[in-house]
């Protein structure tokens, strides 16, 4: 029997709730699985000086400039945090990580990391943050906090493909904001493994939306082989949000782990538990492109 400590869940016709498992003292990340972390920001920010600790210099002063006290600490325990996690697999000192990112805003590991092969993305809104975590394949993710005023048959029929329109508004009623929530976090987890973020066109492809239904890249006019390529896959990340993951290849497992902090260091470069982290061998920006208006301005909601 596995037991939840060791569950994993292969990419299938029907999706299993995923069990968010407690941080393990020495997690492995074999090649053929994706790594999703859940963090809850309002928990984490009273350990807001930690966080901020491992930030650059940019880092920093992109907190402090937030309008909201509590936004700029959400930012900086995401950032924070991302550097944790990242030191961990990789062995390193968090604050020595270094990031480039790409013509729409997509962070990579630079400096001494920057040929490692580990791929990363993230996203946060309101309360909650999601990392994905990956070697060798592109990854994206995104969590939404719905609203309850935004009018999702209008901004479907805006941004969305027909066939997408069309099945959103054959749900009943009271599901239909779910749909639409569905939809937008599948599309905004493929585009950002992609690598483009918002700013593409949203109707040149189309994801599955229907409640309950698999999450699936049903057609793609992007590039050839598209549908192929990449697998989505549907997050219970938390009542109350929406949230999808996105990864390159169908030859991939889903786990699902719980961050509560974990102090800062990752162990030293190539040394202490985290080097055995490795095994086998969006975050969007938060300055990056701006997203067509949607679900997407809730406040404090970065990239």
């Amino acid at each position: 029997m596995t037991s939840a400590g060791d569950a994993i869940y292969p990419l299938c016709m029907t999706e299993p709730e995923p069990i968010w498992e407690s941080l393990p003292k020495n997690p492995a990340l074999p090649e053929d699985e994706v790594h999703v972390w859940r963090v809850d920001l309002e928990q984490t920010t009273g350990h807001v000086d930690s966080p901020v600790q491992l930030l650059c210099d940019e880092e920093r002063a992109r907190a402090g400039r937030f309008r909201s006290r509590e936004h700029g600490a959400h930012y900086a325990v995401a950032r924070g945090t991302l550097r944790q996690l990242l030191g961990r697999y990789l062995g390193a000192l968090p604050e020595e990580l270094v990031f480039s990112y790409g013509a729409h805003g997509k962070p990579d590991l630079a400096g001494d990391y920057e040929g490692s092969g580990l791929r990363f993305n993230l996203s946060h809104s309101h309360q909650l943050a999601l990392f994905a975590v990956a070697w060798r394949r592109e990854v994206g993710i995104d969590v939404e906090y719905p609203r309850p005023r935004v009018d999702v048959e209008r901004l479907a029929r805006r941004f969305f493909a027909p066939v997408e329109v069309a099945t959103l508004l054959s749900l009943p009623g009271d599901r239909r904001r779910e749909g639409f929530y569905n939809c937008w976090t599948r599309k905004e987890a493929y585009l950002k493994a992609r690598g483009e973020g918002i700013t593409g066109s949203l109707d040149s492809f189309a994801v599955s939306l229907v409640p309950g239904e698999p999450a699936e890249l049903l057609r793609c006019d992007l590039d050839p082989g598209e549908v192929e390529r990449w697998q989505l896959r549907a997050l219970e990340a938390r009542e109350g949000y929406a949230a999808a993951v996105c990864a390159e290849g169908a030859d991939w497992q889903l786990r699902c782990r719980e961050w509560r902090g974990g102090g800062g260091g990752g162990g030293g470069r190539g040394g202490g538990a985290a080097a055995g982290m490795r095994t086998g061998g969006g975050f969007g920006r938060s300055s990056g492109p701006k997203k067509p208006a949607g679900p997407t301005p809730t406040r404090g909601k970065t990239r």
